[in-house]
């Protein structure tokens, strides 16, 4: 049973890296977009992650009343960063202001970059999991036929 709670878990932090791998990828190609169908520039976007939380219903040696297990890791949502655009001076650009300022998306190439990395190490990390969870499986079985 743990071992396949172990499999839940890391499956549960593949598919929430993924997303955030999704998101960080769409800032990236929206980092010079500076009109959207709401108006004005891209505003760049950020997961949510929460914990899954299970109620622990099983045979414990000391039986405990309203214990948690963690279940894995799901996203609460995608929120919109508040931060203000950039103002960057382009007399030359369609959606330049009078005074030649162009309000240019809130994404920083350094910090996509950045999250890039540590998602990619995240995901990199769950599926190291979800192998040794296999392995253990698989051996445990092969105990099992001898």
């Amino acid at each position: 049973m743990a071992d396949i709670l172990g499999l839940d878990i890391a499956a549960t932090g593949l598919t929430a890296q993924r997303l955030r791998l999704d998101v960080i990828s769409n800032n990236i190609a929206n980092i010079n977009t500076t009109r959207t169908p709401e108006g004005g520039p891209y505003k760049r976007e950020q997961v949510i992650f929460e914990s899954k939380l299970k109620e622990l219903m099983l045979n414990l040696p000391v039986p405990r009343e309203g214990a948690i297990l963690g279940n894995g890791v799901r996203v609460a949502g995608i929120v919109q960063d508040q931060s203000p655009a950039q103002m960057v001076y382009d007399p030359s650009h369609p959606d330049a202001d009078a005074s030649g300022y162009v309000a240019m998306p809130n994404v920083n190439i350094v910090h996509e970059m950045v999250d890039m990395i540590s998602a990619t190490r995240a995901y990199d990390a769950n599926i190291m999991t979800l192998n040794a969870a296999k392995s253990m499986v698989t051996r445990a079985l092969e105990i099992g036929r001898v």
